[in-house]
This record gives C-alpha cells, sequence and structure tokens, in this order.
C-alpha cells in the first residue's frame, strides 16, 4: 500500500500553480478591473459634469433673482414716481379748477350786482315816471294851476333827492 502523503509540494505543480496565477491577474486585470475602472470614471465624470451644471444652474438662479429684485425695485421707484406725478397733477388741477370756480363765482356775482343795479335804475325810473304823474297831479291840485315842463322836471327831481336821501 502506498502512503500518499497529504501536503506535498511538487515543484512542476508550484510552477504551473503559479503561471496560472499570473495568467488569471492578467486576464482580470485586463478584461476586468479595466472595463469596470472605465465604467468608474464615466461616471466619476458624469457626477463631476453634473456637479458643475448644478453650480451653473445655481449661479445663474442667483444671477436671475438678483435681477428680479432689481427689477422690482425699480418698478417700485418707478411706481413712486408715477404717485408722486399723479398727485402733483391731481392738485395742480384742483388748484386749476378752484380758481376757475372763483373766477365763475366772482362773474356770476359781477353779473348780478351789475343786474340788480340795472334793476334799480329800472325801478328808480319807473318809479320817477309814476311819482312824476302823481306829484303833478298833486301839484296841479293844489296849486290848481298849470306847470310848466321845466317845472315839472324840478319837482321830480327834487322829490326823488328827498326820496333817495331818506332811504
Amino acid at each position: 500500500m502506498q502512503v500518499q502523503e497529504l501536503v506535498s509540494i511538487v515543484p512542476w505543480n508550484f510552477v504551473a500553480t503559479i503561471c496560472n496565477l499570473f495568467i488569471q491577474m492578467y486576464l482580470i486585470k485586463r478584461f476586468l478591473f479595466k472595463p469596470i475602472n472605465e465604467i468608474l470614471e464615466k461616471r466619476r465624470a458624469k457626477a463631476d459634469a453634473e456637479i458643475q451644471e448644478a453650480v451653473q444652474a445655481r449661479e445663474e438662479a442667483n444671477a436671475i433673482k438678483s435681477e428680479y429684485e432689481q427689477n422690482m425695485l425699480d418698478a417700485k421707484n418707478k411706481a413712486n414716481e408715477i404717485l408722486v406725478s399723479a398727485q402733483k397733477t391731481a392738485s395742480i388741477q384742483s388748484e386749476e379748477i378752484l380758481k376757475d370756480a372763483a373766477s365763475q363765482a366772482a362773474a356770476i356775482k359781477a353779473k348780478a350786482e351789475s343786474d340788480i343795479a340795472q334793476e334799480r335804475r329800472k325801478a328808480v325810473n319807473e318809479i320817477k315816471g309814476e311819482i312824476g304823474g302823481m306829484a303833478v297831479e298833486i301839484a296841479g291840485k293844489v296849486i290848481e294851476r298849470e306847470i310848466s315842463e321845466a317845472d315839472h322836471a324840478k319837482l321830480i327831481d327834487d322829490f326823488i333827492a328827498n326820496v333817495g336821501e331818506e332811504s
């Protein structure tokens, strides 16, 4: 019976195993690690690109935000300017309206005063005529004589002067 050794080193087996190990390492490196490293490098590049895009998008968003804020500030300033301008225009228009109303009131007052003066003259003339007629009749009855036109006019003027002083 032959006894087999459990652990024995056969030099040709050892060399063949080492060669086999190096061949497997080369094949694994060439066909497994290299493609995996390429895939990992592509992923890393893609992630870096996405990070750069995100940074760029954030910068663009900040730029748009600052532009928006500036536009809002400009719009507020313009609205305030429009409001101030409208208030100035309204105050100018109200002053013009008040001036027009005052001038119209003055014109109406002047017209009313002239109408009153005209009516007064008209009333005085009517009263002169009536009083003149009555005065002539009264004077004619009192004196019982005929009065001339000149005497008649003088009596009327005297009477109106006396009436004017009393009123």
